[in-house]
């Protein structure tokens, strides 16, 4: 049996090969052949380099990873387990896998190897998040209220949106909402009344999600009591002779917050208790949906056992199969979910122009690798610190980090543009939505269409046009074949759009032969983009 099934596998897919596990091994590469992988935060650098290496072991750099390689010459690589890889001059040295390694060539193009490797490793499940994710803005609270999350500055922000002249979205609750991390209801000091809270949201035309994570404070004895009824729902301290049997201490992990215990999602148990939670959530105050921190695989070490014989890899990847359960969710860290109806964002970025040029082209990794339902991160970045002092941040910075969202998949507010723009700029914000309102019908349907095929919902322009020397273009991007978006992520009023051929036309009227580059004038309040015609 075992035979016929490999024999039928080449007869599928003649040139598929299989390297076994703990077996190193290289694969040539052609001719002027580029690699793109599913390490998110290294977009800005793929093309990958001679030289690059990464190892998909416990490590997803804050963000989603997928052990997938792929190339503009139909060239794909897979594993169900981790392995470490590095690109040489003419090939790609896996010199670690933990499990079985499949690579072969589908046709001669990064959408050909793409394609393949979407239907065969990572199917598309047929469903969506939320469309709300897609159709209108959303708006974090992190930015204005940072650690004081309270029942009245949250309706007070809810209700400048409104007053601004923005639509109700998604509106995401952040961190300390709650009693305490584990402890998953509303503090009620600063959550007097949470039912009229979320009961307002709702009425002003909001859906609600709210902040979570894996950890649980150990200091919080009812939550730890509980827990330890059902013994195995932390993970747990272990040293050279203990075991899962004699194991009775919960291991501490070092996270951005302090010092905790974290669930073991090994343990179906665990997974329950969470569950019941989340669901105690939905059923008793509304909650439309959660955000679910952390899970990052670092927070897995050596020193801490869990039940199941699990890597730190598939503690991430459990951990996001919680979202499944939720139409209306968000991640950050991922592992091997790509196809499935979750919300992926990228990881908090600077309030920086150098950060602000590393959003496409990390977009565009989020959607090679799979993970086509994606928000680039918050607009004007996820860094608090940089909104605190008026004269510590670049109004302008935040109008051009507007405008990449907009066409993107998904945009997200966090800082509120009315405190912080002069009217100016307020207005230039305000037209990238209602940009934003006009494509919204394309972005919708490519998230349809993702839902179905796989597709990325947006894409480099080596994707739909390849071999026409588009393939380290990192500053422009399509939605769908047809429309070319080019923001501006520099301090600057002009940048250089290249256009693939074909007769183009622009947001301002103009008309453009394709197969060349053209110098633009960007003001302020301008998207360039291009309909193909």
């Amino acid at each position: 049996m075992k035979f016929r099934l490999l024999f039928l596998s080449f007869i599928l897919f003649p040139n598929l090969v299989l390297v076994a596990q703990n077996q190193p091994f290289k694969i040539d590469l052609l001719p002027g052949e580029k690699i793109w992988s599913g390490v998110i935060t290294d977009g800005h650098k793929m093309p990958l380099a001679g030289g690059f290496e990464f190892d998909f072991y416990a490590n997803n750099q804050g963000n989603q990873t997928q052990p997938l390689l792929l190339s503009n010459k139909g060239l794909y690589v897979w594993s169900q387990k981790p392995y470490k890889f590095e690109i040489g001059n003419n090939e790609i040295i896996i010199s670690e896998n933990y499990g079985k390694v499949e690579h072969g060539r589908n046709g001669t193009t990064l959408k050909e190897a793409r394609q393949f490797a979407s239907e065969h490793f990572f199917p598309a499940s047929g469903k969506m998040p939320d469309e709300m994710l897609f159709t209108e803005p959303q708006y974090n609270t992190w930015i204005e209220l940072t650690y004081d999350q309270n029942q009245e500055d949250i309706l007070k922000y809810a209700h400048a949106i409104i007053n601004n002249g923005f639509p109700p979205g998604v509106f995401m609750i952040d961190d300390t909402w709650q009693e305490d991390y584990g402890l998953w209801n509303f503090h009620p000091g600063r959550f007097p009344n949470p039912h009229q809270m979320m009961d307002e949201l709702h009425k002003m035309g909001f859906k609600v999600m709210l902040w979570v994570c894996p950890f649980v404070s150990p200091d919080q004895a009812l939550i730890v009591r509980e827990i330890m009824k059902g013994k195995g729902f932390l993970l747990q301290k272990i040293d050279e002779t203990t075991t899962w049997e004699t194991a009775r201490e919960p291991a501490i992990i070092k996270w951005w917050n302090g010092y905790s215990a974290l669930l073991d999602f090994s343990n179906p148990a665990a997974v329950g208790w969470f569950n019941n939670q989340l669901d105690r959530l939905v059923n008793e105050y509304g909650v439309d949906g959660f955000k679910l921190d952390a899970g990052d695989m670092q927070y897995y070490p050596p020193n801490a056992l869990s039940k199941g014989n699990v890597s730190p890899n598939e503690q991430c990847e459990l951990y996001a199969r919680i979202g499944l359960r939720y139409p209306l969710n968000e991640y950050r860290a991922c592992w091997k979910m790509a196809g499935q109806p979750l919300a992926q964002r990228l990881r908090d970025k600077q309030h920086s122009w150098s950060d602000m040029q590393m959003l496409i082209p990390h977009m565009i990794a989020e959607g090679l690798a799979g993970y086509t339902f994606s928000c680039p991160d918050m607009i004007g970045g996820g860094e608090f610190s940089s909104f605190l002092d008026l004269n510590s941040y670049d109004e302008e910075l935040v109008v051009r980090s507007a405008q990449c969202h907009a066409l993107m998949p998904m945009m997200q507010f966090s800082v509120a543009p009315w405190r912080v723009l002069n009217e100016k700029n307020f207005e230039a914000v305000k037209k990238a939505v209602e940009i934003r309102k006009k494509f919204t019908p394309l972005i919708l349907k490519r998230a349809k269409e993702s839902a179905k095929t796989g597709e990325p919902v947006i894409s480099n322009l080596e994707y739909f046009y390849p071999n026409q020397g588009f393939e380290n273009i990192k500053d422009e991007f399509l939605l769908g074949e047809n429309l070319l978006v080019a923001p501006v992520y520099k301090k600057e009023y002009s940048r250089e759009v290249i256009l693939p051929n074909g007769n183009w036309i622009a947001d301002d009227g103009k008309k453009y032969k394709g197969g060349k580059s053209y110098t633009i004038d960007v003001p302020i309040d301008r998207i360039p983009y291009f309909e193909k015609q």
